[in-house]
């Protein structure tokens, strides 16, 4: 372009404007650090969901944290930024500058400001010295978000994820890490409502913890802490669980379980006896099983258990026995078959249910996966990591406290499946608000970008709908009685129309 040709700055001097050369043509740049914008503009429908179930306030009003300077942040700010930067999908401290900038959103949540990434350390660091009380607090809140439900059949999921590390931090050795072996790393020990993907609690232990001893104290201290009428139906866990310790605890309490077994040589030894048996059942999804008994070294007294077997999709040719089985995948051949090989899985139980019930409950384990899959990747499981292990215990309940509150929320769009975070934050919370006021009244207007801005303003329509006439009734119902009517929407399929906490009879309409 010849330097005559260069178009001329003709805006007014003192606002300052950038020129651009464009495919669309030439465009013109101004900066304006002061507007009122904010790139969660649809956040206020979630603040609203928080604010009339009282999960928010309550988080915050029974926070622990002290100072001793009187010049420190105030607890909404520091609490307030956290949920801001773990809603935004941040994994690192030095995130939060991202939002500094954004005068709208902490209103809303009424703060004064979002602080920085040193503010919200130091107060972690202050939280983590009082451990006793900030875990307390934390495990409290965790399980209000779904105590209603437990009083509901359900089901206790027990499992641990691996978090590989990359520097020097407490807690960081070597240890079972299938991703990256020889990696150090934490151990996330977790406990889930079966199927709902709500968690109850997660500790975090170093690297070398990661077998299920580790979780058995907090395991058993948050079914202690359970009233009677909410027990879980059962506890549910993987081979790591399906040890002589859990069973007599879980048999002392009189708790049922199902875990499964790992192939130890008796293992094996009971799958060669059951191999040549006539009578295999349909356990379903291709699998076939029998009912048998084992009391293996070191096991105080018989217990019953499924063998289950499958074959594999394709036909393997192996120079292994009967005898001795093929290390690794486990698989047997067996002549009368045309040499189809099978994988099998022995299950240890205490429930008193058929075969097929059996086998199908445990396969409904397999959504856990589901769940680290999506708090270590969409929900900072994978990051917010720091020198001391206490904050890291921190901030892996916070971010599991605030996964259930966005979850709930985000059920009251989509009742019919789970929705992940990847899908619902553009939908539901990625937009453009700018907020003017006028007359002492503030309005937020937002823009959509994204191609399902119709549907996305009913979903958000009719959840102000619903929260609008709740709140016209609240204050004839407990905060208990209120947050049951919620879970009742949210759940409506899961609980087949049964409303939670008995609120009066005139409520149940706006269900």
């Amino acid at each position: 372009m010849k330097k005559e040709n260069l178009p001329t700055n003709t805006h007014p001097a003192g606002e300052p404007e950038i020129v651009l050369d464009s495919y669309g043509g030439v465009v013109r740049v101004s900066w304006e650090p002061e507007a009122n914008v904010t790139q969660f503009g649809q956040l206020g429908f979630f603040v609203e969901f928080l604010k009339v179930s009282g999960l928010y306030q309550n988080w915050v009003s029974e926070c622990p944290l002290l100072y001793k300077n009187k010049n420190g942040s105030r607890i909404e700010d520091i609490l307030g930024t956290l949920m801001l930067s773990i809603l935004a999908g941040h994994s690192r401290y030095s995130h939060v500058t991202s939002i500094r900038s954004d005068t709208v959103t902490p209103q809303l949540l009424g703060m004064s400001k979002v602080v920085s990434e040193d503010s919200v350390r130091r107060a972690l660091l202050s939280l983590s010295v009082n451990h006793e009380d900030s875990s307390d607090w934390l495990k409290r809140h965790l399980l209000q978000c779904a105590s209603p439900l437990l009083s509901e059949s359900w089901i206790l999921d027990i499992d641990t994820t691996v978090k590989p590390l990359y520097g020097r931090q407490e807690g960081a050795v070597k240890g079972y890490n299938p991703q990256k072996p020889g990696r150090p790393s934490h151990v996330y020990h977790s406990y889930f409502v079966g199927n709902l993907r709500l968690i109850l609690d997660a500790e975090v232990h170093p690297g070398n913890e990661s077998s299920a001893k580790h979780s058995q104290d907090g395991l058993w201290q948050l079914i202690d802490s359970l009233p009677q009428e909410h027990l879980p139906k059962f506890i549910r866990g993987d081979c790591a669980n399906g040890n002589e310790r859990i069973l007599v605890e879980a048999e002392a309490r009189e708790m049922p379980y199902l875990t499964k077994l790992r192939q130890s040589p008796n293992v094996k030894r009971l799958i060669q006896v059951c191999f040549n048996r006539r009578d295999w059942q349909e356990a379903g999804c291709g699998w076939e099983g029998v009912e048998d008994s084992l009391q293996l070294d070191g096991w105080t007294k018989n217990r019953r258990v499924i063998v289950l077997r499958r074959r594999v999709k394709e036909s393997i040719a192996i120079s292994s026995t009967k005898d001795s089985p093929e290390q690794g995948a486990f698989l047997f051949m067996d002549n009368q078959l045309s040499y189809d090989a099978f994988e099998y899985m022995v299950l240890v139980t205490s429930l008193p249910y058929e075969i097929l019930t059996i086998a199908q409950l445990y396969r409904d384990r397999a959504d856990m996966e589901n769940i680290f899959d999506e708090m270590k990747n969409q929900w900072s499981w994978g990051g917010f990591t720091t020198q001391d292990l206490g904050r890291c215990q921190l901030m892996a309940r916070i971010a599991a406290l605030i996964f259930n509150w966005w979850s709930l929320f985000s059920g009251l769009a989509f009742p019919e499946k789970h929705a992940e975070a990847i899908t619902t934050r553009p939908l539901l919370l990625h937009a453009i608000g700018r907020q003017t006021s006028h007359a002492g009244q503030k309005k937020i207007s937002i823009t959509s970008s994204h191609a399902q801005h119709g549907s996305i303003r009913k979903m958000l329509e009719s959840a102000n709908r619903f929260f609008n006439k709740l709140k016209f009734y609240a204050e004839q119902m407990t905060q208990t009685q209120v947050w049951g009517l919620i879970l009742s929407r949210i759940f409506f399929r899961f609980l087949r129309g049964k409303v939670l906490g008995q609120p009066p009879d005139k409520v149940l309409a706006i269900l």
